[in-house]
């Protein structure tokens, strides 16, 4: 294509769009988008005669821009004609959302997984693990209940005591998984506790409030765990833990204690002690009692095994810990603390080994890796 002729043209075309009405700068820029256009399509086929083609092409594009110009004019003049909006109220569906996934149509189990699935953001993966489950499993229950909800009408809301149980699933994924959602089960957990007076969803809060107010310190800068006993609990946030505290004690005074409560009240308990060796482990054997009693959850069993241990001494806590499956996750990485604390370091190596290969969260594997591999040092000296 001859550039030299386009270049000899652009001229004389300005000079006829000016003279056809287009003012110079319009008349420009088309001509500049006609050139444009010569030098994609001319190569392939060269007009006969180019002076025209130019001509032709750059006036279409004066006409389009004259009339988006227009078109802009006019709708910048229907919106200055428009009243000012009045105020509007921020809606935020996110926990309307909790209470409609769990369907009175759907077992509590699976709408706690459907809504952790379709709303609390988390992977099948992370839901199997929350509920010891194999991640199969799981998803076979994930695609059951969105069967079970296909085409019923989504007018009967679940009950609270599901809605918390997704809350409190998506708080301990996010203050220990993959996905950090912590503070967003706090702000909903807020929400439904300035919105039901219910003594359980004040237990939660609080328990979200303590346990949140030691999350800068459970890792260290380079990103490996710290136990709660070598935290510095100088990073702790004190305003979260007295803020959870209050809350705790309102709900305890009614008298109609859940295991959210309870938990909360452990939680406090840990929190409350200025050191880890000052930790009153005798009243959180008594509050894992009631847990027990509340729950009758294996992992509430395996931490209570710990708290004996520290109470009553490391064999009492392994005696405890004897009574349950020991295909828990943790129940090896406990039994290895437990034989540690009573000076059988061979057997606690062992077990750490054991149960660094067993953890599936990469931080957790590397502490329990770190542990096993001091006790093997210092059993060299």
């Amino acid at each position: 294509m001859d550039e030299v002729l386009l270049r000899s043209l652009t001229p004389s075309v300005l000079g006829i769009l000016v003279r056809r009405g287009a003012d110079f700068a319009a008349a420009e820029d088309a001509v500049q988008d006609a050139l444009l256009e010569a030098l994609r399509v001319w190569p392939a086929e060269q007009p006969r005669d180019a002076k025209a083609w130019l001509v032709t092409v750059a006036w279409r594009r004066f006409l389009d821009a004259t009339r988006a110009d227009a078109a802009r004019r006019r709708r910048e003049d229907l919106v200055g004609d428009e009243p000012a909006p009045g105020p509007a109220r921020t809606a935020d569906d996110t926990l309307q959302l909790y209470f409609l996934c769990a369907h009175p149509s759907l077992t509590p189990s699976s709408a706690v997984a459907l809504t952790l699935r379709a709303v609390g953001g988390l992977t099948t993966r992370q839901i199997a693990a929350a509920y010891l489950v194999p991640e199969a499993t799981m998803a076979q229950r994930i695609s059951r209940a969105k069967r079970t909800v296909s085409g019923v009408r989504f007018d009967q809301p679940g009950d609270v005591a599901t809605v918390l149980r997704v809350l409190y699933l998506v708080f301990n994924e996010g203050y220990s998984g993959d996905v950090d959602l912590a503070v967003e089960a706090i702000r909903l957990t807020r929400q439904l506790a300035a919105a039901i007076d219910h003594p359980e969803v004040a237990g939660l809060l609080a328990l979200m409030l303590l346990h949140h107010a030691r999350r800068c310190a459970r890792t260290a800068p380079d990103g490996s765990l710290v136990p709660l006993a070598e935290q510095d609990r100088g990073r702790w946030d004190t305003a979260s833990i007295a803020e959870g505290v209050q809350i705790l004690q309102a709900a305890l005074a009614r008298d109609r204690l859940g295991e959210f409560q309870a938990q909360a009240a452990i939680a406090a308990l840990h929190a409350d002690a200025p050191t880890a060796e000052q930790t009153d482990w005798v009243q959180i054997v008594e509050w894992y009692d009631e847990l027990t009693r509340l729950t009758d959850s294996p992992i509430v069993r395996l931490n209570r095994a710990v708290a004996i241990g520290q109470a009553d001494g490391p064999r009492a806590g392994l005696a405890a810990l004897a009574e349950l499956d020991d295909t828990l996750p943790r129940h090896t990485a406990v039994a290895a603390y437990l034989h540690e604390r009573d000076g059988d370091l061979v057997t606690a190596a062992r077990l750490y080994a054991e149960a660094a290969h067993q953890a599936s969260d990469l931080a957790e594997r590397d502490h329990l890796t770190r542990q096993a591999a001091r006790l093997n040092t210092h059993q060299r000296r």
